[in-house]
């Protein structure tokens, strides 16, 4: 589960499963530019490349080699962890 959290604490990161809401099975390429166009962030596509290591590490993002390019997939079903460990909703009390 830290692995979610470390994920997740990166503007970055969290920008780019974003992008992977929105449409999924995109290349580096196309993340890189979304993150320019729709967060005005420019990392470099090494970094960028990093930063979804440390998402499929997490098990957020999955990737798929398919011939030249690689494609990038979300999976939300981690943070189900989360709500898990920390429901949202509390139970009635009596006083």
């Amino acid at each position: 589960m830290t692995d979610i959290y470390r994920a997740l604490a990166d503007e970055t990161r969290r920008a780019l499963l974003d992008e992977l809401l929105g449409r999924d099975r995109q290349t580096l390429f196309e993340l890189c530019t979304k993150l320019a166009m729709n967060h005005d962030l420019t990392p470099s596509r090494q970094a960028v490349s990093q930063h979804l290591d440390i998402l499929e590490a997490a098990g957020l993002v999955h990737s798929e080699r398919s011939s030249r390019y690689r494609f990038h997939t979300i999976d939300t079903s981690p943070l189900a962890e989360i709500t898990d460990r920390w429901p949202t909703g509390r139970p009635d009390h009596e006083a």
